[in-house]
């Protein structure tokens, strides 16, 4: 499609103005039947739908037989879609290859930990180092780019969907061969790094390395760490790969890959500078426990993302009734869509986009929610709410690429959770690293603030106060950027199990938290795993700085310190370390360094950084925060956009401050259950 210069202009200035609304889409699977795609358009219109992910898993159909190119259907979709104002987002196929191809070329086919090839099937199916899909990879993303990538209806690629998985075939071992030689330069380094004197397991040349496996060595931490970081170079590798071709095509539009909730498989903070804009795949099990907590959770993830590259995120997928695959697809109740949609726009998202717009007739995700189900009427709840939410989004079309300022960060680093998974000791069953993050994550968010969750690698200087639960690993020298924080008037928050191994999972020697015992003002002696059945208590030193008062539960893990000349705060109350410290405060330079040594409960949190949030003083957009009620700041040169939502099962009273004007949602101070009020003011 050779669009004029004007068309292209108009499609730029349509499109950078408006939230996406939208999703996948699979017209492929009804190319027999011209009726049900025509009809597919008129009801996205009128569901307010302007954008539609296409091509994702079409190569099949591309590309039927080797080096036969159908390109005409989808060419033909995506017009008919930008004659009714419909954008489209154009993915790559290379996340499930055709069926001729891995008859042709094994090689492309994926080999388990045990060496097993893998047969033809499912998705994600394939070899990241395969010179073979490369090339295939390759050949299509640009004849894709150069017959539309031009298009002024396309405006983003989409590369591949949900990156995951790795494959141990010969292929990848040379290349992860290559990769520690790069990285060591000599195999004594190596190990040394790895520590390999441990069970006679020193390597005399690279040549000896294989990858971890349950049918080999599988006990060789460091091995194992430098297995994940491999997996994903070699998956970004493959991004790059990708990219190259669409520009060779002559695209130059922006790229995406959607990423997935919580996946350990990958270290997504790698991902900024191969990526334009950060997408990513929302599917929260809401009604399974309170609105609040999933919501917690749900905001947790949108705040990873949009920490990535500090800049607003697509919400690429999200369920517009129940899933499919897991143990219970539980509906989602009535105004549950709207303010699950409303809080990724919240937290910095300019989509809400759905898995997927119409139903599947067949295979794996027949059952799957969709926008529009195998009755194929308009007249249904769902296609009702999915309406709603277009008509809010189009309503809140001026927060559209505003961004968000957090003064406020929590440290979640995926390199740190595979060191932890493996470290085999204090608890080998769960310790508890997910959940400790959201605990600190959520008390900073009660205070009504915008919360960053960042990676060893973000900068730290703007944060009022950095929170760092069990950052079991420094890596690249972290314990001097924490300390320099704190020195030049950071209030950092440190916990038990931080400080005790390196980059290589090699534990540092003269006192943990290694790097911290000055500015802490304490080592660390023992650490006690606790049954599930077990809990202790901290209970609060009288007169201490901070105010704390009363006792605390704590469980799973309590930390035994050696105090120097830090300030206990609190003190154990059972078991043989009654007594002992278990949270001290030390003024370090301009800055103040505390430190947690027990898995606290919640409340612990909540009241901690109420006090500390004060102490630093922290303005909150609203002076006061009803319990399970969320308050998120989006702002751009000239306006703040403050969104309140109320994820209680019961009404809420939340004033409108006088300075702000209401510009979504009721303005009488009561709030219903999962409403969403939205208010602006002039900077």
């Amino acid at each position: 499609y050779h669009g004029n210069k004007k068309e292209i202009e108009m499609a730029k200035k349509i499109e950078y103005g408006r939230m996406l609304h939208g999703g996948d889409y699979n017209p492929e699977q009804w190319l027999d039947r011209p009726d049900i795609l025509k009809k597919d358009i008129e009801y996205f219109k009128k569901a307010h739908i302007n954008t539609v992910s296409v091509g994702i898993f079409s190569w099949a159909v591309l590309e039927p037989e080797e080096g036969k190119y159908n390109l005409g259907w989808l060419e033909e979709i995506i017009d008919n879609l930008y004659k009714e104002g419909i954008s489209t987002i154009l993915a790559t196929p290379s996340g499930a290859r055709p069926k001729w191809m891995a008859d042709k070329y094994p090689e492309v086919l994926r080999m388990d930990p045990d060496r097993t090839r893998r047969f033809f099937g499912g998705r994600h199916n394939h070899c990241y180092t395969s010179p073979v899909y490369r090339q295939k990879v390759h050949d299509m993303d640009k004849l894709l780019s150069q017959r539309l990538g031009s298009h002024p209806g396309v405006i983003l690629w989409h590369i591949s969907n949900e990156f995951g998985g790795e494959c141990y075939c010969p292929l990848c071992q040379q290349k992860f061969r290559e990769w520690l030689k790069e990285k060591y330069g000599t195999i004594e380094k190596l190990n040394s790094s790895w520590c390999t004197t441990f069970w006679s397991h020193i390597y005399n040349s690279f040549d000896q390395i294989e990858a971890p496996s349950p049918k080999g060595e599988n006990e060789l931490h460091a091995l194992k760490l430098d297995w994940n970081r491999f997996v994903t170079d070699r998956t970004i590798d493959f991004i790059k790969g990708e990219v190259a071709a669409i520009r060779e095509g002559g695209s130059e539009l922006p790229v995406t890959a959607n990423l997935m909730y919580d996946y350990n498989g990958l270290d997504y903070k790698k991902f900024r500078d191969v990526l334009d804009v950060v997408s990513w795949d929302n599917y929260p099990g809401w009604h399974k426990k309170e609105e609040y907590l999933t919501a917690i959770d749900a905001g947790m993830q949108h705040d990873l993302m949009r920490s990535i590259k500090n800049q607003p995120f697509l919400l690429m997928e999200s369920c517009p009734s129940a899933t499919n695959w897991k143990p219970i697809n539980k509906l989602k109740k009535p105004g549950m869509m709207l303010a699950a949609s409303l809080q990724a726009v919240a937290h910095g998202s300019d989509s809400v986009l759905y898995f997927q717009l119409h139903q599947s007739q067949g295979a794996s995700e027949k059952f799957h929610g969709a926008v529009i189900d195998h009755y194929g009427g308009e007249d249904t709840r769902v296609f009702k709410e999915v309406t709603e939410v277009g008509e809010a989004l189009e309503a809140l079309k001026e927060v559209c690429g505003s961004q968000m300022k957090s003064p406020v960060a929590v440290l979640y680093d995926r390199e740190n959770n595979w060191a932890i998974q493996d470290a085999q000791g204090p608890r080998n069953e769960n310790m508890f690293y997910t959940e400790a993050v959201q605990k600190q994550y959520r008390a900073l968010r009660e205070q009504g603030l915008n919360v960053d969750v960042i990676s060893m690698e973000h900068e730290l200087s703007s944060y009022k106060i950095v929170a760092a639960p069990m950052a079991y690993m420094f890596k690249d020298g972290y314990e001097e950027r924490l300390r320099a924080y704190a020195e030049n008037g950071g209030t950092l928050v440190i916990t038990y199990w931080t400080g005790l191994v390196d980059g290589t999972d090699k534990c540092f020697l003269g006192g943990t938290p290694y790097g911290l015992l000055e500015a802490a003002g304490l080592r660390t002696t023992e650490i006690d795993a606790l049954y599930d059945w077990e809990e202790n208590h901290g209970i609060s030193e009288p007169g201490n700085h901070l105010g704390i008062s009363g006792t605390y539960t704590c469980k799973n893990l309590c930390e035994l310190v050696k105090v120097s000349d830090a300030e206990v705060l609190m003190r154990y109350g059972d078991d043989f370390y009654t007594g002992a410290p278990v949270v001290t405060h030390k003024a370090y330079g301009k800055g103040h360094v505390y430190y947690v040594g027990a898995d606290m409960e919640q409340a612990f949190y909540s009241d901690f950084y109420g006090k500390a949030a004060k102490e630093t003083g922290i303005q909150a957009p609203l002076g006061f925060v009803p319990a399970e009620v969320s308050v998120t700041l989006r702002e751009n040169q000239e306006n703040e956009y403050l969104f309140i939502q109320n994820y209680a099962r019961e009404t809420k009273a939340v004033p409108v401050p006088a300075e702000y004007e209401v510009i979504y949602g009721a303005a009488d101070e009561i709030m219903q259950p999962l409403a969403t009020r939205v208010l602006k003011k002039k900077k």
